[in-house]
């Protein structure tokens, strides 16, 4: 149905006028009398009877009344839906417990008159890129591992924070006094990541890292999620595991973890967003500010990071 007649419809039975309406709309009346006529015709029935102080709805046009505006309301709401600025900004965060969805957070509370809509179903930064690329989301979160191969067509990406790498131990672990570790104290004890999936962002990172300072890193086993690594790693004297310094974990005050940082030298793990240079949604400029503003408190220039991290 031709949305322009539902409008010019509505108009004319709001103003009982066809000049008066096509004034409002911005039309002769000619026109408007032959949209009125096209929409009576592509319906089958007349919507207007004339008299002699204009125009009245016939029985079929006070039927087709409020369905015309239902019609036109509907038109809206889905224009909205997809039109930048009228809808909520959707940010790929990987994860809402990782540092990402930290920034995000900061973000919504320096700007809370800003709607956002926090995706985390996205897996790996190869769909997370595609889902940028098509418009599905405004920005993502990622670890550019290729960015002469993921940053084309458009897509940009800003380093936004280097997230330090910290290991997680039990209490009865040989590290586990430490006030922090160095990558050469690490590579003589064995780590355990058993959420490393081949392909992803991250296992290329701690794959480099691994390679770099020779570290041990064992994959094995079914990954049951965060709850059940952190259960095995607290009762074992020889597992442990590397985290990220801003992901919020929460466990039983029985496990008696400890974080160590990691120094000499301090490893970070690199996110950067990613957006299409040509998406004009005006509250993704403001993110981008935001987040370059924080760039002194975020950025870890001395810190080890993999030799294809984007500057």
């Amino acid at each position: 149905m031709d949305l322009d007649g539902v409008r010019t419809f509505l108009a004319v039975a709001d103003t009982g006028q066809f000049q008066e309406a096509a004034a409002r709309l911005s039309l002769t009346q000619q026109a408007v009398s032959k949209r009125i006529a096209a929409l009576e015709a592509a319906l089958g029935v007349r919507l207007f009877v004339r008299t002699p102080r204009g125009v009245q709805l016939t029985t079929d046009g006070r039927v087709f009344l409020p369905h015309a505006r239902n019609l036109l309301e509907a038109a809206a709401r889905a224009a909205d839906s997809v039109r930048p600025g009228r809808r909520g900004l959707r940010v790929d965060v990987v994860n809402p417990n990782l540092g990402p969805a930290r920034l995000l957070r900061e973000f919504h509370s320096a700007h809370p008159e800003i709607q956002i809509d926090v995706v985390t179903h996205l897996f790996d930064a190869k769909t997370a890129l595609a889902a940028v690329r098509t418009g599905a989301i405004d920005a993502t979160f990622r670890a550019i591992t290729q960015p002469a191969r993921q940053l084309t067509d458009g897509v940009e990406a800003l380093r936004v924070l280097d997230d330090p790498v910290e290991l997680l131990t039990s209490h009865t672990h040989p590290l586990a006094a430490a006030s922090s570790v160095t990558p050469a104290e690490l590579a003589r004890h064995k780590v355990w990541m058993p959420f490393l999936v081949p392909g992803t962002e991250w296992a290329a990172y701690y794959d480099a890292l691994a390679t770099r300072f020779g570290l041990t890193i064992d994959t094995m086993g079914p990954d049951f999620g965060i709850d059940a690594l952190l259960e095995v790693v607290a009762g074992s004297s020889t597992l442990a595991t590397l985290v990220g310094e801003h992901i919020r974990l929460v466990w039983p005050s029985e496990y008696e973890l400890r974080r160590i940082p990691i120094r000499g030298p301090m490893l970070v793990y690199p996110h950067s967003l990613v957006w299409r240079s040509d998406n004009a949604h005006p509250a993704l400029a403001k993110l981008r500010d935001h987040l370059h503003s924080r760039l002194d408190v975020y950025r870890r220039p001395k810190a080890w990071t993999p030799p294809w991290r984007k500057r």
